[in-house]
């Protein structure tokens, strides 16, 4: 078995080979794929999982072949655009079992209303969320740390690597690899015995060319033939055959539906888990419902996903034992902001007589709870307050945390009781970084607040008690551990109920509907977007959770029609146009690459035509709007770039330099920049005897700030010294 090798002297031996001489730059080494390129398949069959592949080497003795790719990384754009769609290169995979990582999403969805799969544009027979999925399995089990693309991995079937190519200064040497990986093996691998097996039987089977027969068959089948398949499905639950499931529950058919959901509850692998909180969405029988989450429960001790469904399926339909949600919105019905200074004057008053009352009686708890919430206060919300002394001890915030803390704690040992006493203990313990401490305090507070209360401190403790509940879900779940349905019912409450208080802010609905969607609770996260924006129109952080929830949802053209209808409402924000903009550049972006280029080419003009009526009516937008228009003419340019439209290609890049030359080297959501795709347009003009438009375009990045011509930090490579490949493990 051939074992790992330094990089370095891969370079030295393979100087050249039957694929190539290795060319002298890196626009020649790598040429950029063009529209054409991608329009041709990926000719590479990858497995749908890492578990998935692994069940396939063992079964047919071939190795794995990991292959990590980049967007916008000008090698893996060649390996992804030309190499892996060239039928010569595809042989040289043919033999191994083949995955794909890349953390990129090119298709906003990956199923269908209807459940079919929609495979990724970039790389084929794999969806986006799959190949997203299992990047950080791979980076954990192989990576060392290094995320570096292109990158190529052989596995054997002891889980142990063989080679791992990265850093390589040509194909050639890559390919000489794998080839040579193969060729010097000393395991054999078994014969393919897929055509002596029906389709039923094919239901077994993990491999993704399995899996894809069989899933064409149910689509295409009569009802008997799909009973047949779902049959198969229940009998062999370890086969995991999510996908040929999926298609059943989101059928019209309601019989075979209830036939994959009975197949579902008796799932043993944790690929099943996503299908089933899925289905858990539609409306059913109560003991299908139970039979689903029991399912969830058993795969949870297995895996953390499953374990986060069970717990969102059981949480969010209950309410909070120590806030009610009904009462708090009555409470908040109409409340309006209160101007800190009155308060604070108002509380210095209070702190005044609590001073009196000590002189008389050092122990007197009540006034001490009254000074430990003034300090309190006045910690929180004073501006003398604010920022810390460096070099020069505790900050006057701090002094004022610990002083609010020692007079409540020995209020609270004297008998004094009450939210602000509790929110005092909470926030100055969480100040002080104590949040174990901090947490009994949140609660207690939080479960003794006045429904309706708009003070400062209120906000406060509500927010920590949001926090400290969702850190510990959080915690629980990344250390694998069970967690209570009530931790979930108790942050989404107070979530709400910041949602209505005065004092809440843009960045609480971003925690909120983060913590939602990460549980993928969609509906629930959909409506505190929503909520928010109505409260926060102009919030940038809102609109970008906007655009990604909509492309989940809606998908493109959802995500454009959404801002054309707030356009033509009669009140609308003033900067709306200016979020127009930016969400027709995405859209533009999800064009190129599901390998739409005309429609890609009309959304950046009309992300143009935004940004030009939002400096119009919000002169306030111009530097960023001049910023995103110099992007979007430069994402436009490398359109027609790989169109071949060489002199519209070089139009719109100078006039992308011309509007903000600082945005040359800014990366778009392709992660490519003006100045990369001048000089690869550059070569193109010279090969073209295009010499005219060659001598604009090279003034023109002549012109350019010198930082903005630099190379990138994940394009520096590094000395031969350090370039290599570990040894087999």
């Amino acid at each position: 078995m051939m074992k790992a090798t330094h990089l370095a002297l891969l370079l030295l031996t393979f100087s050249s080979s039957a694929f190539g001489q290795r060319p002298t730059n890196r626009e020649a080494m790598w040429p950029a794929p063009t529209a054409e390129d991608w329009k041709r398949p990926c000719l590479i069959r990858w497995e749908r999982s890492w578990e998935d592949a692994v069940a396939v080497s063992q079964k047919t003795h071939r190795p794995i072949l990991i292959c990590v790719n980049m967007d916008g990384e000008i090698a893996s754009e060649h390996y992804a655009g030309v190499r892996y769609r060239q039928k010569e290169i595809a042989r040289l995979y043919k033999p191994y079992v083949c995955v794909i990582a890349s953390v990129y999403r090119h298709n906003v969805r990956d199923y269908d209303d209807q459940g079919r799969r929609i495979p990724c544009p970039r790389f084929g027979t794999v969806t986006c969320g799959e190949h997203i999925a299992i990047e950080p399995i791979i980076y954990e089990k192989f990576l060392d740390g290094k995320r570096v693309a292109p990158r190529h991995i052989m596995v054997e079937l002891d889980g142990k690597e063989s080679y791992d190519i990265y850093y390589a200064l040509d194909t050639a040497s890559v390919f000489e690899a794998i080839e040579k990986g193969i060729a010097t093996r000393k395991i054999q691998a078994r014969p393919d015995p897929r055509g002596d097996r029906s389709i039923t039987e094919r239901v077994r089977s993990r491999d993704s060319k399995d899996r894809e027969a069989v899933e064409k068959a149910y689509i295409q089948g009569d009802k008997k033939l799909k009973r047949a398949l779902l049959a198969e499905a229940m009998k062999n639950p370890d086969a995991d055959p999510s996908g040929l499931l999926r298609l059943a529950i989101f059928g019209f058919d309601q019989e075979l539906a209830a036939q994959a959901r009975a197949a579902l509850a008796r799932s043993t692998r944790p690929g099943a888990a996503e299908v089933i909180h899925e289905a858990l969405r539609a409306p059913m029988k109560a003991e299908e419902r139970e039979a689903l989450l029991a399912a969830l429960e058993r795969l949870s001790k297995r895996s953390p996903k499953a374990r986060r469904y069970a717990v969102v399926h059981r949480g969010l339909g209950t309410g909070s034992k120590l806030l009610d949600l009904g009462r708090w919105t009555k409470g908040l019905a109409g409340a309006e902001y209160q101007p800190a200074l009155p308060q604070l004057f108002a509380v210095g008053e209070e702190a005044d007589r609590a001073r009196k009352r000590l002189r008389k009686d050092r122990r007197d708890p009540a006034a001490l709870a009254a000074l430990a919430y003034s300090r309190l206060l006045l910690a929180l919300e004073a501006p003398s307050a604010r920022g810390p002394r460096r070099g020069r001890g505790p900050s006057q915030r701090e002094l004022l945390f610990r002083d609010a803390l020692e007079a409540a704690e020995e209020a609270a040992k004297l008998g004094a009781k009450g939210w602000k006493l509790e929110s005092v203990l909470a926030l100055a313990r969480m100040a002080g970084g104590d949040r174990k401490a901090a947490l009994p305090h949140a609660e207690k507070a939080v479960a003794a607040l006045p429904p309706g209360e708009t003070g400062l401190v209120s906000a406060r403790v509500l927010h920590l008690f949001a926090r400290l509940r969702r850190d510990a879900i959080v915690d629980a779940h990344r250390a694998k551990r069970p967690w209570p349905p009530q931790w979930l019912t108790d942050m989404d409450s107070a979530y709400r109920v910041l949602a209505g208080h005065p004092l809440g802010t843009d960045r609480q609905v971003v925690e909120h509907f983060d913590m939602l969607s990460w549980l993928d609770a969609k509906g629930r996260a959909g409506l505190a977007l929503q909520k928010g924006l109505a409260r926060f129109p102009a919030s940038w952080l809102l609109h970008d959770r906007l655009r990604g929830f909509l492309l989940k949802t809606k998908g493109v053209k959802g995500l454009e029609a959404w801002y054309r209808r707030r356009l033509q409402e009669k009140r609308q924000e003033r900067t709306l146009p200016w979020f127009a903009g930016y969400a027709s550049i995405v859209a533009a972006e999800f064009h190129r690459r599901a390998r739409r280029p005309e429609q890609a080419l009309a959304a950046y003009g009309r992300a143009l035509a935004f940004f030009k009526q939002s400096v119009d009516q919000a002169p306030e937008t111009r530097t960023s709007a001049e910023h995103y228009v110099a992007v979007a003419l430069a994402s436009k340019a490398r359109v027609l770039f790989e169109q071949g439209a060489l002199e519209a290609a070089t139009d719109a890049l100078l006039r992308s330099f011309r509007t903000r030359p600082s945005a040359a080297s800014a990366r778009d959501g392709l992660n490519l920049s003006a100045v990369e795709t001048a000089r690869m347009l550059l070569r193109a003009l010279k090969a073209e005897k295009m010499d005219s438009l060659a001598l604009l375009l090279q003034k023109a990045l002549d012109g350019l700030p010198p930082e903005v011509l630099e190379l990138p930090a994940f394009e520096r490579r590094i000395g031969p010294s350090r370039r290599g490949l570990r040894r087999r493990r």
